[in-house]
């Protein structure tokens, strides 16, 4: 829903011609509802949509087609379930030696390969989960990090792959999985413990390496980030903010002596910082030069200045549900090349919006066509 679709879409913002292949019905995350209402949109720009039957023979024949068109054949499919449509990598592969095949699965193949994953599956027994929230409360990331990461490093396989054929002149399959990209981000966590001995504690419980790095309540119920990470900081931010007697405290003199009298240093910047608002603060330390972040919610980034001054948003149409045809802003990826930043060439697509076209460049005339629509093999 989420991972093969990344990996598509980078792959698209690129460049690449990318084909979409849906059932009928079309891509399931055309219709569903709550947390996941944004994911066809966010993830199905600048690709083309044919809408197949793959339990039909002449669907699954059509996919061979294309697929014998393309130099990247994309999957995010159960292990062996291609394999029964002649879709899977040997099968292909055997008919152009050239092809690059990426499959995003839940795991590399191993023990746990039959397993049928999720994000938050992988989050849970990853240990992202544990590290994100409280003490005997595990919690799931806000976002979509594997799926989306997981995507990406296919992606990242793919551009790999496709150097080594410049220079082999053959092809290969990538594999991209979800565990293996959740143990991937908890390998700090795994290092730490490796170095020092010492079990990492959920974030939220964690050893702070930094006193003053913290969230702070403020005016009027809201909330701010703030930090200063070294004894530099640390100067400036007591200067910044009149805090002259916590300079002069000689047990607060080092970043390590700050740390172990961290719970009463936060204790005294709690009740300082109370009174002040959270856009004065952000004043104050932008003007010190010290790191801070007011606390956002996803909604409130589409009026971000630094977003909407540098491009980073993009309209989009949306091309399903209630809100059909209306135009929305999506974020784009985030970095440039030559400077620029890789833009929507085309809006996320109607189900089977290019299948006469592409049909047409397979061979199969207007006929042919509507009798596949006829018997449903295609929309």
């Amino acid at each position: 829903m989420v991972m093969g679709p990344t990996c598509g879409m980078v792959l698209a913002d690129l460049g690449a011609e990318v084909i979409k292949v849906e059932p009928v019905n079309g891509d399931r995350t055309r219709f569903l509802l709550g947390a996941g209402a944004g994911f066809f949109p966010m993830f199905n720009r600048n690709k083309k949509s044919i809408a197949l039957d793959l339990h039909s023979p002449q669907g699954a024949q059509i996919a061979r087609e294309l697929c014998a068109t393309a130099d990247v054949v994309a999957e995010n499919f159960k292990p062996g379930t291609l394999a029964k449509y002649g879709l899977d990598y040997a099968s292909l592969s055997a008919h152009n030696s050239k092809l690059i095949y990426v499959a995003h699965k839940g795991f590399l193949p191993g023990p746990y390969e039959h397993r049928t994953a999720l994000d938050e599956v992988v989050q849970m027994m990853g240990g992202l989960a544990y590290m994100t929230g409280r003490p005997g409360d595990p919690l799931r990331a806000g976002t979509s990090v594997n799926d989306i990461m997981g995507g990406l490093f296919g992606a990242i396989g793919v551009l790999g792959a496709l150097v080594q054929r410049g220079i082999t002149g053959k092809g290969m399959e990538v594999q991209s999985a979800l565990f293996e990209n959740n143990v991937f981000l908890v390998g700090q966590h795994m290092m730490q413990y490796a170095v020092t001995g010492q079990p990492a504690a959920p974030m939220p419980a964690r050893i702070s390496a930094w006193a003053v790095y913290d969230v702070f309540d403020v005016r009027d119920g809201e909330q701010i980030f703030l930090a200063a990470v070294s004894d530099a900081q640390w100067r400036v931010f007591c200067n910044a903010l009149g805090f002259d007697d916590l300079l002069a405290d000689p047990l607060l003199a080092t970043n390590n002596a700050r740390v172990e009298q961290r719970e009463s240093l936060l204790a005294t910047l709690r009740t300082r910082l109370a009174h002040h608002s959270a856009a004065e603060l952000a004043r104050i330390m932008e003007q010190a030069g010290l790191p801070y972040a007011p606390i956002r919610k996803p909604e409130e980034l589409f009026d971000d200045e630094h977003l909407i001054a540098t491009g980073g948003l993009a309209d989009i149409r949306l091309p399903d549900g209630a809100n059909a045809d209306a135009v929305v802003k999506t974020t784009l990826l985030p970095f440039t090349l030559a400077g620029e930043r890789l833009g929507v060439r085309s809006h996320p697509p109607a189900i089977s919006e290019h299948a006469n076209d592409l049909l047409q460049e397979l061979g199969y005339g207007p006929a042919a066509i509507a009798s596949l629509r006829a018997d449903a093999v295609i929309a």
